[in-house]
């Protein structure tokens, strides 16, 4: 690897990588981790001879338009290429990591969005922050979304492409971290809503247990459970009616996607009221074992970090017209937050504290908690998502999102952050996010959350 971390290059086992300087970080990005055909498994990237350039985002999964600007603002990536060749890791590592000799913790984001939508390049997870005050190397992933990643139909796709995907990434950090300074021995895989559940899942597969040591989950909609093998086989029915004859292994990627909506409106029924995912990973289909449970994954063995938000359906509640429009009714709008508030329970915070419960039960090093900061002037509470500012930092991505309507951000979302990403930081070196200013005993099997992240926490530290 190069000494100069002006001009960072590194040498994998595939070829030379140029990225670029951030400050105190460097970057690489857009690397390819592994390549698939359609509805194929993926597999090992080709090498390369000479300097390959990585200092530009790679193409995101295709997918179709998302809702959620109404709640996180508009994406600020906005118009990056979608491409099938998504299969992509963004990498980021202290300047002096490329130097010293000194193999640090590995961070590895796998982002959320429904299995639908999402990206791992966006500028809403852009993890400078946490590399340079935690002094860790952090892998972003892409992975595919929809109908691309997770459609189970006989003769077409064999299903879990998507799964395939995140475990084809961790071996490629286990192979080829160290060229960028980090320890493959020490990685944590933390996600978000699907980002947590696909974790929950990795967590319940022997070939993916030795690829991680830690798992942070947040917001994982564990109520959900997984896909069934019948539910699968509908969905895949309503791609087929959406393609009106076409064959999906050919199909342009649009006619693909408008097929995928054709199959979301059919499968949420009517009204819209199924909102079990539609793509999604199905239990039965390999690499996942037929039966298997969260208590499997709780039992892994990993040292878990796990939590929900205070309100998380309150997001759903507002990308969905006819619930907001009920919502500003006197009467309907009290009985559609009272259904937001028993969804919450139901499918976020309720099976968080089980995982949790399980996992200490099982003898994991366990940490839970809550989220319950709340935006002065936004009526969607501590909503799904809520969190994602405060944890990556990244003011310019976030400056527009109606979640944080009436917060200041240097005043309000800074302090917490700051406790926050330290608190996260050294659950990824230690195992024990416990720090000075937020004081976190481990989770008590059938004890709740064991801390309540909000307002007060950036003072003095806030445990219930």
């Amino acid at each position: 690897m190069s000494t100069s971390v002006a001009d960072p290059t590194v040498t994998l086992p595939d070829g030379v990588l140029r990225g670029r300087r951030r400050g105190d970080v460097v970057e690489f990005l857009g690397i390819r981790y592994a390549t698939a055909a359609r509805f194929a498994p993926p597999r090992a990237p080709e090498p390369w001879s000479g300097v390959r350039e990585a200092v530009e985002r790679g193409p995101t999964a295709p997918q179709l338009p998302a809702r959620v600007a109404a709640v996180t603002g508009p994406s600020p990536d906005d118009g990056t290429p979608q491409d099938e060749d998504c299969l992509r890791v963004d990498v980021r590592a202290p300047a002096a990591a490329l130097a010293d000799g000194v193999p640090r913790p590995v961070l590895v984001w796998l982002h959320g969005g429904a299995y639908v939508i999402g990206s791992a390049a966006t500028s809403w997870y852009d993890t400078a922050r946490l590399v340079s005050e935690g002094d860790v190397v952090t892998v972003n992933v892409g992975y595919r979304l929809g109908v691309l990643g997770w459609l189970a139909a006989p003769g077409v796709s064999d299903g879990n492409l998507g799964l395939l995907d995140q475990i084809a990434a961790l071996r490629w950090v286990r192979d080829r971290i160290a060229a960028f300074g980090g320890a493959a021995d020490q990685v944590t895989v933390m996600g978000q809503s699907a980002g947590a559940h696909s974790i929950a899942c990795l967590m319940t597969l022997p070939e993916a247990r030795p690829l991680f040591r830690r798992a942070i989950l947040q917001s994982g909609q564990l109520g959900l459970g997984l896909s069934s093998p019948q539910r699968a086989a509908r969905v895949a029915g309503y791609v087929t009616e959406g393609l009106e004859g076409a064959d999906p292994a050919t199909a342009e990627v649009g006619d693909l996607l408008a097929a995928q909506r054709h199959a979301m409106i059919r499968a949420a029924g009517p009204g819209g009221l199924d909102s079990s995912p539609a793509f999604a990973p199905v239990n039965g289909v390999p690499p996942l074992s037929a039966g298997v449970t969260w208590a499997d994954a709780a039992s892994a063995g990993h040292d878990v970090l796990v939590g929900s938000t205070a309100d998380e359906a309150e997001t759903f509640v507002r990308i969905s017209p006819a619930l907001w429009g009920l919502k500003r009714l006197p009467l309907l709008g009290r009985l559609t937050s009272a259904g937001a508030a028993l969804a919450t329970r139901r499918v976020f915070g309720a099976p968080a504290e089980r995982f949790a419960d399980d996992a200490a039960r099982g003898g994991a090093r366990t940490f839970s908690y809550r989220f319950a900061w709340r935006a002065p002037a936004s009526a969607l509470g501590a909503c799904h998502c809520i969190e994602l500012p405060f944890l990556f930092g990244a003011r310019d991505a976030w400056a527009d999102a109606p979640m944080l309507r009436g917060a200041d951000w240097d005043a309000d979302i800074e302090p917490l952050g700051a406790v926050m990403r330290a608190a996260w930081l050294r659950f990824v070196r230690t195992g024990n996010p416990a720090t000075d200013a937020l004081p976190w005993p481990p989770h008590a099997a059938d004890g709740g959350p064991t801390v309540v992240l909000d307002a007060s926490v950036a003072r003095n530290g806030h445990t219930r």
